[in-house]
């Protein structure tokens, strides 16, 4: 069976130890007779899955028992609306970063909940990141929420905001991706589809001193605080999902955790980015101070040769490179389970396809 070289922006690879376990254990898991996907989220043996897979993620992360980890469903787009309504009231004010496709999407949610502060935008384009000093941030804002990595438009932080008011941040497409200082945050929120395992899972990190806060109309399985309390299983959660993704964490431990992930990445990114600034037949759009490790956009300065240049790769079994249809162009997704020699075929694909275009 052939593994194709997977660069697509979510859902993502999954690391192939992973999915050989998960196969292996499809129909029989640890000799019980049935599958992860067909017992009962409040069996013994779920509810281990689920202490193990917190604890893994807890030591990845160094989490202390300040935060609550929650392992919900409904994509981090749902918890748009989640963060307003468990950290303010309707006549608050809340400070937001525009800084790209995704941030735009929690202001517009958030906007329908209440009064949003854009202390930053950085529209219509979203190729660089202001300095704080420049943002203009609210002395009475609720929280301050911004997004870490941006997928569609390939900037990212590379340094964490300061605020008196809580910080918030989604972290969807970055998360695990590096060591994270979380002390500095007050909630941390990521869809698991880029890093963490399949589509249907979203963590939640939320320091405890923010739960009850929430609005009294909240929606009862939008409140952090009856999700912590019922340990995420308020209602039934997506077993199969939350298993893959501890599959996950522990292939991360394995592999070396967050240092060498941070590391691996920074390799990765720095191939694409060597070829890409080698040349004058591709171009990067993004200030190179907050260049994306995770997910690089690029054009062709020939336009027309894009189509081409795709069309080729997937002959190349280069797969998934279209860029987003927002922006166009190019777009190469290198989350921790891609392995670095697909990074070296790309690399060696966008030479030679330059050598013989360019």
């Amino acid at each position: 069976m052939a593994r194709y070289h997977n660069f697509s922006p979510g859902p993502s690879i999954l690391p192939e130890a992973v999915l050989l376990q998960a196969k292996e254990e499809l129909l029989d898991w640890r000799g019980r007779g049935v599958s992860v996907m067909e017992i009962s989220h409040r069996s013994e043996d779920f509810l281990g899955i689920a202490r193990e897979a917190e604890a893994d993620f807890r030591q990845l992360l160094n989490l202390n028992d300040d935060y609550a980890v929650l392992f919900l469903q409904g994509g981090a787009s749902l918890q748009f609306s989640a963060v307003a309504l468990n950290l303010s009231q309707p006549a608050d004010r809340a400070d937001y970063a525009c800084t790209g496709a995704w941030s735009a999407k929690a202001i517009q949610e958030a906007s329908r909940l209440l009064t949003v502060n854009k202390a930053v935008n950085t529209a219509p384009n979203h190729t660089s990141i202001p300095p704080l000093a420049e943002w203009q941030l609210d002395p009475k804002a609720a929280y301050l929420h911004y997004t870490s990595n941006e997928t569609i438009h390939g900037v990212e932080f590379d340094w964490i905001p300061q605020t008196q008011a809580p910080l918030v941040v989604d972290m969807s497409s970055n998360i695990l991706s590096q060591p994270l200082d979380v002390s500095r945050f007050g909630v941390i929120y990521a869809g698991a589809q880029k890093n963490l395992g399949p589509a249907g899972l979203t963590v939640v990190v939320v320091r405890k001193d923010l739960l009850g806060r929430a609005r009294q109309d909240i929606p009862r399985l939008l409140n952090w605080e009856v999700m912590a309390a019922s340990g995420s299983m308020d209602n039934t959660p997506p077993t199969f999902n939350w298993y893959l993704a501890g599959l996950v964490f522990k292939w991360i431990q394995a592999e070396g955790g967050l240092t060498a992930m941070a590391e691996r990445n920074r390799r990765k990114s720095q191939k694409v980015y060597q070829c890409i600034d080698d040349s004058g037949f591709y171009i990067s759009p993004v200030d190179v101070y907050c260049r994306s490790k995770m997910n690089i956009p690029f054009v062709l300065a020939n336009p027309e040769l894009e189509s081409v240049f795709l069309k080729q790769a997937r002959l190349e079994n280069l797969l998934y490179l279209k860029g987003h249809r927002a922006v166009g162009g190019i777009r190469a997704s290198l989350y921790n389970a891609l392995p670095e020699a697909s990074v070296d075929v790309l690399v060696a694909f966008m030479r030679h396809f330059e050598a013989t275009r360019g």
